[in-house]
């Protein structure tokens, strides 16, 4: 075998590896002063991202009431990082999480707590109700949103004059996933 052959190979061993799908990411420790309604039933927390970016308001009438004017939440646009800094995924309409790997999922909010920060958007916990592909967030069955900053639809009028203006409001938060215990 020559020099070049045995390169390929380790290449392509190589390459094979990392085509391998991910282990189980192991169980991390749950995010600390979480209201308890938050706390999602038989699940660990595997993952913990920052994310950071924006919420999207329109001024709108609501459905529910077409002669008024409100600002309308229309979804979040923000960049997630892991505790290195590196770009990990994005958050977007959906609610959505995609991991850059393939992996999206796709949440439903289950409950909600106020933040304890003022003039923050709430911290909630979502169920997953659809997820797509395999990869880092693949064996997600909840979400936690806290430690929210910002986010809050806007202070300015809404009305005819500014009918379906939209707003990006600033905001972070930090987001835990969740996944099955494994049975003992």
């Amino acid at each position: 075998m020559t020099i070049r052959h045995a390169i390929l190979l380790a290449a392509a061993a190589l390459v094979a590896g990392c085509a391998t799908p991910p282990a189980t990411p192991p169980a991390i420790a749950a995010p600390a002063d979480v209201p308890a309604a938050l706390q999602p039933a038989g699940q660990v927390p595997f993952l913990q991202v920052h994310a950071s970016g924006v919420q999207l308001y329109e001024c709108a009438p609501p459905a529910d009431a077409p002669a008024a004017w409100a600002w309308q939440f229309k979804g979040p646009e923000a960049t997630l990082t892991d505790a290195k800094g590196a770009v990990v995924g994005r958050h977007f309409g959906g609610p959505s999480w995609a991991s850059n790997d393939g992996a999206t999922v796709v949440g439903k909010v289950v409950a909600s707590a106020p933040s304890p920060e003022r003039g923050s958007i709430p911290w909630l916990l979502l169920a997953i109700k659809s997820r797509d592909g395999s990869g880092l967030l693949a064996a997600t069955s909840s979400v936690q949103r806290i430690d929210t900053e910002g986010g809050v639809a806007p202070a300015t009028a809404c009305g005819a004059g500014n009918a379906h203006q939209v707003e990006r409001v600033g905001y972070t938060a930090n987001y835990a996933f969740w996944r099955q215990k494994p049975a003992a």
